[in-house]
């Protein structure tokens, strides 16, 4: 399990447990955080889980592939470094204490 911090664009912080295997996207989903709508479901064919990366994780994660690239084009205010759908990291104990922030909006 790791623990992932969510947070809102106001602000507001969720600090859940999301077990391993699962994506940082289900991890939203299934504990209902509020900001990472997911409408294809995990299938990296929308952009509605886009979250920016804090800071000091972004060169922890595994680099984005070429389609996560594709789909962040459609993103909501994409920021190179930090922009990364969540469907597209898998969580492991290596993500434990990961804090990632929701865009004003999805598109």
């Amino acid at each position: 399990m790791a623990k992932i911090t969510y947070v809102e664009h106001d602000g507001t912080e969720h600090v859940v447990e999301v077990a391993n295997g699962l994506t940082v996207m289900e991890g939203a989903r299934d504990n209902g955080i509020p900001g990472i709508e997911a409408d294809c479901g995990g299938a990296c064919a929308c952009s509605t889980c886009h979250v920016y990366v804090d800071p000091a994780w972004v060169e922890k994660l595994p680099p984005k592939e070429d389609m996560e690239e594709d789909m962040l084009d459609f993103a909501y205010e994409p920021d190179p470094a930090r922009s990364r759908l969540t469907c597209q990291l898998k969580v492991s104990d290596a993500l434990d204490g990961l804090k990632v922030q929701m865009p004003e909006k999805q598109i």
